[in-house]
């Protein structure tokens, strides 16, 4: 008697499981599809839940864009509602000074994001762009944690290994350099312009930027790079999963996954100019994590920094992250766009690396 039960009871538990899966896909609530994200694993990308609800290996590229658009359904979540066209207005884009560099001229704007709120930047552009004979590859350059300078930093003022915005502007390339909200003179209320994160209200400012540069007449419209370091390295990845003109992404230094950043304590994920909500959660029911974000870039060129020495983000999270996320760049057929260097060094950008990534700015965007 006790045999034959034995051999059926994992077969009634596979199917009570499938029931309750497609049970928590009914209904049109936000809650039910929150709680059907949370339940896939986020260190596993070759999997998603299909109209059924159900959980199904990933197999194809419709498969993962299902995955993804609930990846983008979850940072949402967490970050706030990505703001629409009726945020979008005039630019109305303002020259405050510019200064002869040689190669290039640097502007210092502003531009107007949305209606009351107007965004700081760093404009360079190569003299030859100014003659006006041909377009040029134009960069988003996002900088790192800078109370003070802000995005002074990536033009020249500050530390060194962080002015990639002027180096690549002497390579060629326009670049535009945005000030992160609530750091040096970018201090916008971000309650009364209806945002619940920094990260989306940056990442919105960036999506503007990409308006502003192609509005330019010298710029290659639709087809840009963004870089950064530290706090700029996710920004850049958080707006290139939001915006596919980014068609190459350099980070450096700016992520590990949220369960491993600090050994689990993610309190400086969590103020207002990042996202407090990810305060609401526990550590392993984070919605999303960067296993996820960087799959979701897929199959665009993606450059990784990862100094050995840093104490901010751990290489070995990396790696872990990078070994997933090549799954998709396989089902796409590009494992070779998603690249990782591990430099002897602390939490930096050094030149041997940074060079690299500027090669391969080059590349996929010339």
């Amino acid at each position: 008697m006790l045999r034959p039960l034995l051999k059926v009871l994992p077969v009634l538990f596979l199917v009570a499981c499938q029931e309750w899966a497609q049970a928590e896909s009914v209904g049109d609530s936000s809650d039910h599809r929150a709680h059907a994200v949370a339940a896939l694993e986020r260190t596993n990308l070759l999997a998603y839940r299909n109209s059924k609800g159900v959980v199904a290996p990933v197999k194809s590229k419709s498969d993962w864009n299902k995955r993804r658009a609930d990846i983008l359904r979850a940072m949402q979540e967490v970050m706030g509602p990505l703001p629409g066209k009726e945020k979008s207005c005039a630019l109305n884009v303002k020259v405050e000074e510019e200064v002869d560099c040689g190669s290039y001229v640097r502007q210092l704007i502003s531009y107007a994001s949305e209606p009351n709120s107007r965004v700081p930047a760093y404009l360079c552009i190569p003299k030859e762009a100014l003659k006006g004979k041909k377009k040029f590859p134009a960069v988003l350059c996002l900088h790192p944690t800078e109370m003070q300078l802000g995005h002074k930093v990536v033009v020249g003022f500050g530390k060194e290994h962080r002015a990639y915005a002027a180096e690549l502007a002497e390579r060629g390339f326009v670049t535009l350099s945005p000030a992160y909200p609530l750091m040096a003179n970018s201090q916008p209320d971000l309650k009364s312009l209806g945002y619940q994160s920094g990260t989306m209200k940056a990442i919105w400012d960036n999506k503007r930027g990409m308006d502003l540069l192609d509005s330019l007449p010298y710029v290659r419209k639709g087809r840009y790079g963004a870089i950064g370091h530290s706090l700029g390295g996710h920004n850049s990845i958080y707006t290139a999963v939001f915006d596919e003109r980014i068609k190459v992404i350099v980070s450096s230094s700016g992520f590990d996954s949220y369960q491993d950043y600090m050994n689990g304590n993610i309190k400086g994920w969590t103020s207002e100019r990042y996202m407090p909500k990810l305060l609401d959660y526990k550590l392993n029911a984070i919605p999303f994590d960067f296993y996820e974000l960087i799959g979701a870039l897929a199959p665009r060129v993606c450059f990784i920094n990862a100094p050995l020495g840093d104490s901010n983000f751990k290489w070995q999270s990396v790696d872990r992250i990078v070994n997933e996320a090549g799954q998709i760049y396989k089902i796409y057929g590009v494992p070779q766009n998603l690249l990782v260097r591990h430099p002897n060094c602390a939490h930096d950008f050094p030149d041997v690396e940074r060079f690299e990534s500027y090669h391969v700015l080059e590349s996929a965007l010339r």
